[in-house]
């Protein structure tokens, strides 16, 4: 079963630590009786977790990706409510459990798969209901499979395919045998598959040349007036600051409607499905985020693979608190 629990205040009332004289986010929090009714709320931002980590284990992940909702909610709920951060632009939608039958850690990856599929349709129309009514939708957890829901939810509430600014150490541009998390971006962009375009441009930011096959380079040089990549390790070899880098590569995209992918395997040392030693450092991503939502027409924003095990969930939640909250704040400043 692929369902949407929706969240109400009561049940954050164990997480929120309260203390004299603070007032804490999650008592701000706007909350709605169901997806339909938040045509009707003031909020501009409408939060949602996917609690999954099917995509990444089709794609020969490893599981735990299903675990950053919890770590995230623990964390935002508990931020200060003040001049710079507000609940009520705020609402907490609530979150997708994925429980399919008879589904086990050894079953075929094809199948896992067909799981995806089903994934994908739910997070398509979820975040094809929120962009419909001029909210932006910020969705927390799961693989980068999600990504494909993304894509397809926001181009059909908007009636056009859109551009997507990927922060990744990959491109998740694999072919299109079966969905999982390495795919997503395959499938929308429809240049190796038979399926209606989502996705228009599309820019890879913090791109490993270590981990992207030779097919997905010559793919990036037949179609370049679509895709760009910037590789990491570009990044050091020159005398243009990191965010001016970023900022060139994301005009790339957001002269048209886009999206904002942040993969948590882009970030050093950050627990995520495919942990690298080598990556971006957290308090830059902290600044391209802030400059992406100062973009007006930037319509989703989606942090996925982080991989929080019981040691690091605080770290984590944290971290991706920091990231949400900064594209609140910079996008509603604009």
């Amino acid at each position: 079963m692929i369902q949407l629990h929706i969240q109400s205040q009561e049940t954050l009332e164990e997480i929120i630590s309260k203390r004299d004289g603070e007032t804490k986010i999650g008592e701000k929090l706007q909350y709605c009786h169901s997806l339909e009714a938040i045509e009707k709320c003031t909020a501009k931002y409408i939060i949602f977790g996917i609690a999954e980590d099917y995509g990444v284990r089709a794609n020969y992940g490893k599981r735990g990706t299903a675990n950053a909702w919890d770590a995230f909610l623990k964390s935002f709920v508990n931020i200060q409510e003040n001049d710079y951060n507000k609940g009520t632009d705020i609402l907490l939608l609530g979150y997708i459990s994925v429980t399919p039958d008879d589904i086990q850690y050894t079953t075929p990856k094809p199948i896992l798969g067909d799981v995806v599929k089903r994934i994908d349709k739910k997070v398509a129309y979820i975040v094809q209901t929120i962009v419909a009514t001029g909210k932006i939708p910020i969705i927390i957890g799961g693989g980068h499979n999600n990504a494909y829901g993304n894509i397809s939810g926001a181009s059909q509430a908007l009636g056009h395919a859109i551009n997507v600014m990927n922060i990744d150490a990959h491109t998740d541009l694999r072919t299109t045998d079966y969905r999982h998390s390495g795919n997503g971006f395959s499938y929308a962009l429809s240049i190796n598959a038979s399926k209606e375009t989502t996705l228009d441009k599309y820019t890879v930011f913090g791109l490993h040349k270590n981990y992207t096959p030779q097919y997905i380079f010559d793919l990036f040089k037949k179609h370049k007036d679509r895709l760009q990549y910037h590789f990491l390790e570009d990044t050091w070899t020159t005398d243009t600051s990191i965010a001016q880098q970023y900022a060139t590569a994301l005009q790339f995209v957001s002269q048209e409607a886009f999206g904002l992918e942040l993969d948590c395997d882009a970030i050093t040392n950050f627990p995520s499905s495919a942990r690298t030693p080598s990556g971006l450092y957290l308090n830059d991503v902290r600044q391209f985020v802030m400059h992406t939502a100062s973009q007006k027409k930037c319509c989703y924003f989606h942090i996925c693979e982080a991989s929080p095990g019981r040691k690091k969930a605080g770290q984590v939640g944290k971290a991706i608190s920091y990231f949400v909250s900064d594209f609140i704040r910079t996008h509603h400043a604009n």
